[in-house]
């Protein structure tokens, strides 16, 4: 009989995705739908707002604080949004890895490269590490879907536009590659993108490095 630890099946999973692909609502599906999928919850120096609270929604440090565990190697990925601090904690992410649970990151193309650059200095947290990057089938589908928020105006829109061509262009550096088939947020479309996902999550927990044969 093998006395080898069985491999933990675990999944520290990113999802990225240019403005208005879905990401959000996507990444909400997923622990909506399974008990067995969580989020880790985020730093930030902003505010709360409105019934926010901390450590639920995030955890709402002091830019003193934030800086302190800058300095103190803490952070997993972290980065500076609009003169706000942002950031994943590595304690966050490997205490619920150990819990046994999925864990789920919607972060940006440039906290996914920080994460995959440094994921080699924790084995767990490379172990775990599966990355997925959301985009509609086209530029158009993208600015549709854009315009169809209502959120922003005309120079908002076209620098949205401007970025998803940058974050698009690294679609590549993702070990997957997820085409939206969304056509409108309360489309049933949109649980095709959810399948899809759950594809990828077993496919993972089925790789080799996550696998352990049955005991003689």
């Amino acid at each position: 009989m093998s006395d080898s630890p069985t491999p933990s099946k675990a999944l520290l999973v990113l999802v990225s995705a240019p403005s208005g692909a879905g990401k959000t609502t996507l990444c909400q599906k997923l622990l909506d739908a399974s008990p067995h999928i969580t989020r880790a919850i985020t730093c930030t120096t902003r505010a709360p707002r409105g019934a926010e609270r901390d450590g639920v929604d995030y955890y709402f440090l002091s830019e003193r604080e934030f800086q302190d565990k800058v300095a103190a190697g803490e952070f997993l990925e972290h980065a500076n949004v609009y003169g706000r601090h942002y950031g994943t904690l590595l304690s966050e992410a490997l205490d619920k890895l150990k819990s046994g649970k999925d864990v789920l990151l919607n972060i940006d193309v440039q906290g996914a490269a920080t994460i995959r650059a440094n994921a080699g200095e924790t084995p767990e947290i490379q172990h775990a590490l599966v990355s997925v990057f959301l985009t509609p089938p086209s530029m158009a589908e993208l600015e549709r879907r854009l315009r169809s928020r209502g959120e922003d105006d005309e120079a908002a829109i076209q620098k949205r536009l401007a970025l998803a061509l940058h974050e698009i262009e690294q679609w590549s550096e993702f070990d997957y590659l997820l085409i939206s088939e969304t056509v409108s947020v309360n489309a049933p479309e949109k649980d095709e993108d959810l399948r899809r996902m759950f594809c990828i999550l077993e496919a993972e927990k089925m790789r080799r490095e996550r696998s352990h044969p049955p005991a003689n």
